[in-house]
């Protein structure tokens, strides 16, 4: 075979276009003053431009739209469309027409293709269209692989396929921050704060249509972006829900274990999976975008063994006057049984009323009791209660627990006179 010999030209050719809508047509507004030499010559021309708006003739945004010129961007969570066309420029009838489109990316090969069957026959000046749609899921370098085999008249088999390699880049900056925001009360028990701060760092403006958290199985989600106004539920963003570029929206969540696992102590202990992010958006002419975060992860308060909880507490008391506490005492552990001792110690300002030293009994696996005390203070203001003590007496173990709660202190004829 001649190394020379010229390679064969194929009987078919091979476009590929993306499909994108138009853009709106943007005009750079010349004008000048009228005793300026042009006078009023670029106002006249700027109003008989077509692509200017009637009567707001020197803004830039104009009426018409444009075509794109460009391949342009394409972002993580918008849907990638291209237009497939395989036209015949011979004078001869070519058969078994088989028109293979896949998308390689860094971690896998997808196929794009509508129909994996052949065409039987394509007459010459006659083409094959197809347009395929994929939503990207993968930032990063992305190549979409067109692949055409035919057979020709004299029944040689030809094979040819073209490369498009284009980036994916990544629309939103997503950041979160937990708070945990744990309450001595049972009736907002282990309550989680979630604050997530979305930047747009695309060029363009963004319509934020949904941003929502999917709790995982164990919480229940309530969002706080919402303020209640003249009876109605509006937005704290506003009525205009745009994101422009380079700029930074925050959003508040509140979650709160299910009853069946906050009556648990052991089961929310550690690291627990919160949930995920949903964020839908729409740029320039509606394009759509979506994207979901992974498994978001938060590192659970620790409670060690013995976990110690108010149930009821009053907010103001009198001074020197005995006020009743209801405590709740968790064993956390799930495997070993606890013989608990109750140690009172009197602080500066908080004194316990009872006996010291006594015993609780034993408190199983994952099981829990309550404790009613009385104590009193002897200093007004707001006072810490403080000085509990509980001795394991298998482990001979001690946990404090100080700063329990706080309780308001007053003088008792002030009280009568409010």
């Amino acid at each position: 075979m001649d190394v020379n010999q010229p390679k064969q030209e194929h009987l078919l050719a091979l476009k590929v276009m993306r499909l994108t809508k138009p853009t709106l047509f943007t005009n750079v507004p010349v004008t000048c003053e009228e005793r300026d030499l042009p006078g009023d010559l670029f106002n006249q021309l700027m109003k008989e431009d077509p692509s200017t708006v009637k009567g707001a003739e020197i803004l830039m945004l104009g009426e018409m739209l444009t075509l794109p010129q460009n391949f342009g961007n394409i972002f993580l969570g918008e849907t990638f469309s291209s237009y497939i066309s395989v036209h015949n420029d011979s004078n001869q009838v070519v058969k078994d027409i088989l028109v293979k489109a896949d998308l390689q990316t860094s971690s896998q090969r997808l196929n794009l293709s509508a129909s994996s069957a052949a065409v039987a026959e394509l007459k010459p000046d006659c083409c094959i269209d197809d347009v395929i749609h994929h939503e990207v899921k993968e930032i990063g370098t992305h190549i979409l692989v067109c692949a055409v085999s035919y057979t020709t008249q004299a029944g040689e088999k030809m094979y040819f396929r073209k490369f498009f390699k284009f980036q994916v880049l990544k629309p939103l900056d997503v950041k979160t921050k937990f708070y945990n925001a744990e309450s001595d009360l049972s009736s907002v028990t282990d309550e989680v704060f979630l604050e997530a701060q979305i930047q747009n760092i695309t060029t363009s403006p963004m319509f934020m249509e949904k941003v929502s958290l999917e709790p995982s199985i164990m919480y229940n989600v309530a969002e706080l972006n919402t303020v209640n106004k003249a009876g109605e539920s509006m937005s704290t963003f506003g009525s205009r829900t745009y994101l422009q570029p380079m700029d930074t929206r925050q959003y508040l969540y509140c979650l709160k274990p299910k009853q069946e696992f906050a009556e648990k102590a052991g089961v929310i202990k550690g690291v627990t999976v919160i949930g995920k992010l949903d964020i839908v958006w729409k740029t320039n002419l509606g394009e759509r975008g979506r994207l979901q975060t992974s498994q978001l992860q938060r590192m659970a308060p620790g409670y060690g063994d013995v976990r110690l909880s108010l149930e009821t507490i009053p907010d103001t008391v009198n001074l020197e006057e005995p006020f009743d506490i209801t405590c709740k005492i968790t064993n956390c552990s799930s495997e070993r049984t606890m013989d608990l001792i109750l140690e009172m110690c009197n602080t500066n300002s908080i004194h316990w009323c009872g006996v010291s030293g006594r015993q609780l009994g034993k408190l199983h696996p994952s099981s829990s009791l309550h404790l009613a005390l009385t104590l009193l203070s002897s200093v007004q203001g707001l006072q810490s209660v403080s000085g509990l003590r509980l001795t394991d007496t298998f482990l001979k173990r001690t946990y404090e627990y100080d700063d329990i709660a706080q309780v308001c202190v007053v003088s008792s004829e002030v009280k009568e006179e409010s």
